[in-house]
C-alpha cells in the first residue's frame, strides 16, 4: 500500500510553499504542547528542497519547539488540575502520565534529555516537569540541548545526502512508514501495560 509514499509527495509540495517556514514553526510549537505530528515531518523534505537553508530550518525549529515546551511546562505548572489533567483522563493516557511521573522520579532532568532527542511524545515530559515544577533554567537548557541536536542531525542528514537521499528515501518510504506505524503501536501497547 503506498499511503506514504503520496504523503511524502505532498508534504515535498508543501515544503516549498512561500510560507513553510510559519508552518513548520507552528507545528514545531504545537508538537511539544499537545499535537501529535512531529516536525521533523516537515524539516526533513524542506531541507531537502533547500539544502543551503537546512540550518536556518533546524534553528527555527529547535526554537519554535522549546517555546512550545514553556507552554507545556506552563499549562503543568499552573493549570494542570483544572486543564491538563481532564484532557488526560479524555484521552485516556492515565497510566501513560504515570509512566512519565516515575521516570522523572528515577532519572531525573536526564528523562527530559531523552525525550528532547528521541521520538517519545515531547509534550507529555514538558507539562510534567511544569507540574513537578523541576527548575526551569536546567529545563529550557536541556530542551534546547535535546531538541537541538535531533533537529540540527535531521537537518544536516539532509542537506548532505540531497538529492540523492531523497531518491533513495523515497524509494524506502512505504516500508519506513509502517515499520514507524508498527513501532508505535509496540510502544504504545508497552507503556499501557
Amino acid at each position: 500500500m503506498k499511503l506514504f509514499s503520496k504523503l511524502y509527495l505532498l508534504v515535498m509540495r508543501w515544503s516549498s510553499h512561500r510560507h513553510a517556514p510559519f508552518y513548520l514553526a507552528a507545528n514545531s510549537f504545537a508538537e511539544s504542547v499537545f499535537w501529535p505530528i512531529p516536525p521533523d515531518v516537515m524539516l526533513a523534505p524542506m531541507s531537502l528542497a533547500n539544502p543551503p537553508r537546512a540550518w536556518f530550518f533546524a534553528l527555527l525549529t529547535t526554537l519554535s519547539s522549546v517555546l512550545g515546551a514553556l507552554l507545556g511546562y506552563a499549562l503543568g505548572y499552573l493549570l494542570f488540575e483544572p486543564l491538563v489533567w481532564p484532557a488526560i483522563e479524555a484521552f485516556g493516557y492515565q497510566s501513560q502520565f504515570a509512566t512519565v511521573q516515575a521516570w522523572f522520579d528515577q532519572y531525573g532532568i536526564w528523562v527530559v534529555l531523552i525525550a528532547a532527542f528521541t521520538p517519545i511524545p515531547y509534550k507529555l515530559f514538558t507539562v510534567t516537569a511544569g507540574l513537578l515544577h523541576m527548575a526551569l533554567l536546567p529545563f529550557v537548557l536541556i530542551s534546547l540541548f535535546g531538541r537541538g541536536l535531533r533537529f540540527f542531525l535531521v537537518a544536516g542528514l539532509m542537506r548532505w545526502g540531497g538529492v540523492r537521499m531523497e531518491k533513495q528515501l523515497f524509494k524506502y518510504i512505504d516500508l519506513l512508514g509502517w515499520a514507524t506505524v508498527l513501532l508505535a503501536a509496540v510502544a504504545y501497547v508497552l507503556l499501557k501495560h
